[in-house]
């Protein structure tokens, strides 16, 4: 971790051509100008591959890899957001392990040996850097993903400076999204550990003072490393602990709207977390303070509902849409969008509370 960081990527891979996942904006925008020069000067041949998009598809991930097996990689790197780093993992796997990909959709199904694997984030929010998943959208929109210690990146470089470009609404939503990663890791019903509490509870300390701060003055960069930083947390702490409910109704309105992934997260939050709130109470009120200070000393109904509050306030603060309908959804959309998140089971029974079909339209509905 450090300012430069990137730029001396070539430390820590493995001899050999190397794979470089990421997407066309990130190599239009420069970011990827210093990592690439420093392993031109370590004298390495590098096969990029830039095409990968948001939500990327299964057609994206085989390109990948054939891009990788034709130049006979010995490593891959993946650098920019959540999507090229998801394909960078599941490339990785692939070419090192010779897997097919239809035998390791699911948790624990991956189990040979990828090709050495490093992950840059260019935003601070995913985590992906951190965790043993990867997410592909199929035929059809569904999201399927692979989960697997097989997919653990062996470095992940943090670079403030890659991301202080970030547009105040990706800023907001991505650190959001990292926001909610330690929330539901923090309350998740399966897997819950002290280590994970306290990974959860850095990463939220971290990014609840800095998001807005990152959002104000883009180019403060003590705020960008603390944000990055709360991330990678984040990220560590729902590797541990699954994140639940707010992600598997998130998924379906970016699979079948294609919003941002922060932002679906954004959408729901609130109503997933009222949702809960009789099953969790305890464990958001420890949260409420450290979002807002103020709650501090405050009975325990109304840290948690304080929580709650302080979490749409800084979404809104921010800038971020505060409703489905600012993003295309309609009245008759919702039974489509809460049978898709019936198919998030891997999600689902990591949340404090079941949530059957007729709650996700009802969650929906309030959203909208």
């Amino acid at each position: 971790m450090g300012e430069g960081a990137a730029a001396r990527i070539g430390e820590w891979i493995a001899p050999g051509p190397v794979l470089f996942v990421t997407d066309a904006q990130v190599l239009a925008l420069g970011l990827a100008d210093a990592a690439l020069e420093g392993l031109r000067v370590d004298g390495r041949a590098i096969a990029v591959f830039d095409a990968v998009e948001a939500d990327p598809s299964r057609i994206t991930l085989e390109a990948a890899v054939a891009a990788g097996r034709a130049a006979g990689v010995a490593s891959v790197i993946g650098f920019g957001g959540g999507s090229p780093m998801d394909v960078a993992k599941l490339a990785a796997y692939l070419l090192g392990s010779g897997d097919d990909l239809d035998t390791i959709w699911g948790v624990g199904n991956a189990r040979g040996t990828g090709l050495p694997l490093v992950l840059v984030p260019t935003t601070a929010g995913t985590g992906s850097e951190a965790t043993p998943v990867s997410i592909i959208t199929l035929p059809g929109d569904e999201k399927r993903g692979v989960s697997s210690s097989a997919l653990i990146a062996e470095h992940a470089v943090l670079d403030p400076l890659l991301t202080l470009g970030l547009p105040r609404s990706v800023t907001a939503a991505t650190g959001m999204d990292a926001m909610v990663h330690a929330i539901e890791a923090y309350t998740s019903a399966h897997l819950k550990n002290p280590m994970s509490d306290m990974l959860a509870r850095e990463a939220l300390r971290l990014l609840a003072r800095n998001l807005l701060m990152a959002c104000e003055t883009p180019d403060d960069t003590a705020a960008r490393s603390a944000m990055l930083l709360g991330a990678h947390l984040a990220g560590v702490a729902f590797a541990n602990a699954p994140v639940a409910g707010v992600h598997a109704l998130a998924y379906p309105l970016g699979g079948r709207f294609h919003v941002p992934h922060g932002l679906s997260n954004v959408l729901m939050l609130p109503h997933v977390l009222g949702f809960n709130m009789h099953a969790a109470m305890p464990l958001y009120a420890e949260l409420g303070p450290i979002v807002d200070p103020v709650l501090e000393g405050l009975g325990q109904q109304a840290q948690a509902a304080g929580l709650v509050e302080a979490l749409r306030r800084m979404s809104e603060t921010a800038g971020m849409p505060q409703h489905l309908r600012d993003v295309g959804v309609a009245a008759a959309d919702l039974d489509t969008l809460a049978a898709d998140a019936m198919m998030q089971e891997r999600l689902l029974r990591n949340n404090p509370r079941p949530i059957a079909i007729e709650d996700a339209r009802l969650l929906y509905e309030a959203a909208l």
